[in-house]
């Protein structure tokens, strides 16, 4: 008698919750598929057939715990851009969240850091996507010298950069300023002076001009596919 769907789901889910406090926890020794199976209270054969082996498991367990993040940061961002929050005061505290996050769990960060795993992984796309949206709102604003998607990677490396860093030193001597300091050294890359688009010159008017092209209702999908062409190769020449 086979298992019912909702059977299955919830195995899998007891599963990847019992991994996923053994791996925060203890690290990736300890997720092994005979103690997972004890902790979860099934058959070793179970994980084998829900994942395949102890890569599958480790995979789907970054995958769920990343998802989890990911859409709480989605929400918060949502949450920000209604009530008006300065768009550079929200990076900053997206930045921070992110490296306590990987700090305070680097067997979890090491996964979802493998550039294999993170290029096919759909939490990890929609993390770029919840930083994409970040830095979209301080383009609009006109403070960015450089594109969004140039800012976003600066943003992304500098993150990445200093949980590796982090983690590669000893906690007793840890740097705790290097957060902020990455911080302002990625802002100086990606930040024009000035605030107004007007006195920030003509690269940050232009990127400004394409952060709103996609919002311009009077003109075609097929106009607006054109102009944002025309301002993306504008930014690149003007960079």
């Amino acid at each position: 008698m086979s298992e019912s769907p909702s059977r299955r789901t919830d195995q899998r889910a007891r599963i990847i919750a019992v991994a996923a406090r053994l791996l925060q926890e203890q690290g990736p020794a300890a997720v092994t598929t005979r103690g997972v199976a004890e902790a979860a209270g099934v058959q070793a054969p179970a994980i084998y057939r829900l994942f395949g082996d102890k890569d599958g498991l480790l995979e789907a367990v970054a995958e769920q715990v990343m998802a989890i993040f990911v859409s709480e940061k989605a929400a918060h961002v949502a949450e920000v851009s209604a009530a008006d929050v300065d768009p550079l005061e929200d990076l900053r505290a997206g930045f921070q969240t992110q490296i306590d996050f990987g700090l305070a769990n680097p067997a979890l960060f090491r996964l979802l850091s493998a550039p294999d795993r993170v290029a096919q992984s759909p939490a990890a796309r929609s993390g770029r996507l919840v930083l994409e949206s970040r830095v979209h709102r301080l383009a609009l604003t006109g403070r960015l010298r450089v594109s969004e998607e140039r800012a976003a990677n600066i943003i992304q490396a500098a993150g990445i950069g200093t949980i590796q860093a982090t983690l590669a030193t000893p906690p007793d001597q840890r740097d705790a300023g290097l957060a902020e300091s990455m911080y302002e050294a990625a802002l100086r890359q990606i930040l024009t002076d000035a605030p107004e688009p007007s006195e920030s010159g003509p690269l940050a008017t232009t990127v400004a001009f394409r952060a709103l092209a996609p919002q311009l209702d009077m003109l075609s999908e097929g106009e607006k596919r054109l102009l944002s062409e025309w301002l993306d190769r504008a930014v690149a020449g003007l960079s």
